[in-house]
């Protein structure tokens, strides 16, 4: 394996558009990890081109797959915990190549977890455990059982998260024994939802009510990026203006649930503005409430 490893080294060197290469190598028959393949090779490249790239090989028995990714997509993944595995291959790979100290870098970030990279995680994380948890509540009145257990569930992982990040840990892909260790009594909600001899419905309304007072009590925390945001000016902000900002486009497509749920819970303040005198176009426009107060 290490003549293969130096082989594919020799080639991506020549490639002066790549910033690094790490190998992670497969560490059980059962694990997902490289997808299933004998090791993983991730190069990071400059070049738009190769993002996301994929090849898959098989050299003296060995199956490879090669994986091109470019910083921006890397550091999403990173922010939104959507594939867990990327933790796994920054901290726990081989870096071969690390040009301008790329790959070492990432690895000292990921590793110290700053906190604006937490904020953010908390600002995802609680938009979509918003989502869940409200259609979840939607489902349970029409009498769609499954589908409201379904995005319980979900929203409970998401709240899972939120505690973890807290914590001030990424989340991993076992998710569920790093919340047993650190709140037994979320552990606890998940247990109640999948192993209860209650019925559906009592599972599913039990869960919805400690979201209901638990995780409710987190939004002021879990949105500060976005508090801070509507705080950092007088004038009010339109929806238009706060999906075009980069500290906000993680949540661009969440923001007006968002918003409306921060006005309801009096965080956020709604401003009428008039868009078209002509028309009698009134449109909304959010502040922080603590400045719409003063």
């Amino acid at each position: 394996m290490e003549s293969l490893k130096k082989q594919h080294l020799d080639r991506l060197r020549k490639d002066e558009t790549v910033l690094g290469v790490l190998v992670v190598d497969n560490p059980s028959p059962y694990s997902a990890v490289t997808d299933g393949f004998d090791f993983l090779l991730l190069v990071v490249s400059r070049h738009a081109e190769r993002a996301d790239q994929q090849i898959h090989y098989i050299e003296d028995h060995l199956r490879i797959q090669e994986r091109w990714i470019i910083p921006q997509m890397l550091d999403a993944l990173i922010l939104h915990g959507e594939q867990p595995n990327v933790f796994y291959w920054i901290l726990k790979g081989e870096i071969l190549l690390d040009r301008e100290m790329y790959l070492e870098s990432l690895r000292h970030r990921v590793l110290e977890f700053p906190e604006e990279l937490r904020e953010h995680k908390l600002l995802i994380e609680f938009s979509k455990f918003l989502r869940s948890y409200l259609q979840s509540k939607d489902y349970l009145i029409g009498e769609h059982l499954l589908d409201a257990y379904n995005n319980i569930l979900e929203a409970l992982q998401h709240w899972a998260r939120i505690v973890i990040v807290e914590a001030g840990y990424h989340p991993e892909v076992t998710v569920w024994s790093q919340v047993r260790l650190i709140n037994p009594g979320v552990y606890k909600l998940y247990e109640e939802l999948t192993l209860s001899s209650e019925t559906l419905k009592q599972r599913v309304q039990l869960v919805q009510l400690a979201c209901e007072f638990s995780v409710m009590s987190k939004m002021e925390r879990c949105c500060k990026v976005l508090l801070d945001q509507l705080a950092s000016r007088e004038e009010a902000w339109s929806l238009q203006e706060l999906q075009q900002l980069p500290g906000l486009s993680d949540v661009k497509s969440e923001l007006p649930l968002l918003l409306n749920k921060l006005v309801r819970k009096a965080l956020a303040a709604e401003v009428v503005h008039t868009a078209d005198p002509e028309l009698s176009l009134l449109e909304l426009r959010y502040r922080d409430a603590k400045v719409h107060a003063v």
